[in-house]
């Protein structure tokens, strides 16, 4: 009788502390609120990139690589010369953009200085021995003029005298005008003409310049080299680096490798939380605990599907996402260097009010 009394009181006990534990949970699917002034983690994958992203360096012109002088791992500073093209065309040109500007120099010369001294003298010449050719013809048609008078000539003596004269006359005009013109100062419409084609071979040469410039591929910042795409030899098409599946491929994939920067995938749940400035960490399998603290500097504007794909099999693929980069802080420890791609686990942090 006692035994059963003890076992019912005991059955009691148990319903009851059974009935106040579930009295204390919180309901199924309800997240247990935080404590006031704890923070909020949500979770989210993501993968490391450089600072400066990813840069594909190619050539604005066509040509041939004669040289490559960087490769991939290796690092440079901002205006080194990674790569040089043929120029031989390139050399030609300003060869001949700077032929063509002498010659312009020398008739602008020539169109400020006139005439030559020799030539003024000769054209003085002729004016004068034109002048003396028709005060003869005059002359001489006075004389025959004279003679008709008397009868002791013919009219056409003295009409072919007065021909004679009207030709010297006109070729005395001719030859004044013609030292008018070489001993006259240059016209200013000249001079202007031929400081303009001067001026256009200087820009010929600017250019021919800047092309062979063009040759010589150098660093735009500060970096490593990630993929060296193509070889010595190899013809550049240029103006087409423009990525890595296009027809024409760059010479060199670069970035900043100064600094890491992880692009996290935010869940469309959780994006009305986020704002820049906030922080955030990275755990990565290979370190496995270890943080790589950071803080969100950029949010995206633009929604956008799954990328990265975790282990879990109850993972929705069909969310949609909004990229977010998170900037890590500087990695004192050099053996710690997270490879540019590595997927990422990336928390951040949620204060809340």
């Amino acid at each position: 009788m006692i035994s059963g009394l003890i076992l019912v009181a005991s059955a009691v006990w148990i319903v009851r502390s059974r009935l106040l534990s579930s009295a204390n949970e919180p309901p199924v699917g309800r997240k247990e609120q935080p404590a006031e002034g704890l923070a909020r983690m949500i979770s989210a994958s993501g993968r490391i990139e450089p600072i400066s992203e990813e840069i594909a360096l190619g050539s604005e012109i066509p040509g041939r690589l004669m040289a490559l002088l960087v490769e991939e791992g290796g690092s440079f500073r901002k205006g080194e010369t990674l790569a040089r093209l043929d120029d031989a065309e390139y050399r030609a040109r300003l060869d001949s953009a700077m032929a063509l500007r002498r010659q312009k120099e020398a008739e602008l010369l020539r169109v400020r200085n006139g005439s030559r001294e020799q030539e003024r003298r000769e054209a003085l010449a002729m004016m004068r021995e034109s002048e003396a050719v028709m005060e003869n013809l005059k002359t001489e048609r006075d004389r025959r003029a004279t003679l008709f008078r008397t009868g002791d000539i013919a009219r056409e003596e003295v009409e072919r005298a007065e021909r004679q004269l009207e030709v010297a006359r006109a070729r005395h005009a001719a030859a004044v005008e013609r030292h008018s013109l070489i001993d006259a100062p240059a016209r200013i419409e000249d001079v202007a003409r031929a400081e303009a084609e001067l001026a256009l071979a200087q820009a010929a040469i600017d250019t021919a310049r800047i092309m062979l410039d063009k040759t010589v591929i150098r660093a735009p910042l500060d970096g490593v080299v990630l993929r060296r795409h193509l070889r010595v030899g190899e013809i550049v098409a240029g103006g087409q680096a423009g990525g890595l599946s296009g027809a024409s491929p760059p010479i060199f994939t670069l970035a900043d490798l100064s600094r890491l920067r992880v692009r996290a995938e935010i869940d469309e749940l959780d994006v009305g939380r986020l704002k820049n400035g906030l922080p955030a960490y990275a755990t990565i399998d290979a370190w496995g605990d270890r943080r790589f603290n950071g803080r969100i500097v950029r949010i995206g504007g633009l929604f956008g599907r799954r990328t990265l794909r975790t282990d879990n099999p109850a993972e929705r693929v069909d969310t949609k996402v909004l990229e977010t980069m998170i900037d890590l802080d500087p990695i004192d420890d050099p053996s710690v260097r997270p490879q540019i791609g590595l997927r990422v686990n990336v928390f951040i942090e949620i204060p809340t009010r």
